[in-house]
């Protein structure tokens, strides 16, 4: 992204985690951010108070990736009240609960892991290449897309269909990112090992993070921040050379 522009930048899943941190080193460089939430308002509304303390300039809004219409109006806000946009993060994410086979995952876990995890982040993309692409007279930009080393380990007796939605996420980078590079965007994608958030306890495996760190080489899990750099360099930093790759970020796992 040329700067000093500092346009807008549109993070999903930003109002807790690894997306949280992600807006928060996004703000601390002056980057118009926007970020979405579904439910739990009250960290949201953390996260707004916080950067609005600070001074920051931000949007907020209350949208599904999943839903196109939401999407839509995300952007639409964010175009409204942030100007014009420079980049997106797909980091919303959904998993369904820890351990498990594939054979007892119900069908509507299936259908909204591949909602949120894959189409998601595609509708988005969307949205963000009508107002980025030099072809359609944009400015060029910059797309991270969030995924994880479970595309490539499969996530055996866990999250075999989040794995799957996370592959299919990494299919995707690659094949938009070549796509679209005469048209002044790159494309790259992130992949966490375990990381220290409440995702764990949330998929009904508190102690799981823990068991991941034993296999970790580095011993221990990543903290959100340490995964929310690499994503704001890669959005900021990175040659404009590095696309259509995703990047590990696993301890050496």
């Amino acid at each position: 992204m040329t700067q000093p522009t500092k346009r807008a930048v549109i993070v999903t899943g930003g109002s807790r985690g690894i997306g949280a941190e992600i807006v928060r080193l996004l703000a601390a460089r002056d980057i118009p951010v926007c970020f979405n939430y579904v439910t739990r308002p009250d960290e949201a509304n953390a996260l707004a108070q916080e950067l609005k303390q600070q001074g920051h300039r931000f949007c907020m809004v209350q949208a599904d990736v999943a839903d196109p219409e939401s999407v839509k109006r995300m952007f639409e806000q964010t175009d409204q009240q942030l100007g014009q946009l420079g980049g997106l993060v797909n980091n919303a994410g959904f998993v369904g609960m820890a351990g498990r086979r594939i054979d007892t995952v119900d069908i509507d876990t299936l259908r909204k892991t591949f909602d949120v995890n894959v189409i998601g982040p595609i509708v988005c993309a969307k949205e963000a290449l009508a107002r980025l692409s030099t072809a359609r007279n944009g400015p060029g930009g910059r797309i991270v897309n969030v995924s994880s080393i479970a595309a490539r380990t499969g996530s055996p007796n866990d999250w075999v269909d989040y794995a799957a939605s996370k592959a299919a996420l990494n299919t995707f980078t690659l094949g938009l990112a070549r796509e679209v590079a005469k048209e002044g965007i790159q494309v790259t994608g992130v992949a966490p090992g375990g990381v220290s958030t409440n995702l764990h306890a949330i998929a009904g495996a508190p102690e799981r993070i823990d068991r991941m760190a034993k296999v970790i080489p580095m011993g221990r899990a990543a903290c959100p921040k340490e995964i929310a750099e690499v994503v704001v360099w890669a959005l900021l930093d990175a040659p404009e050379y590095l696309t259509g790759t995703t990047i590990d970020v696993a301890g050496g796992l």
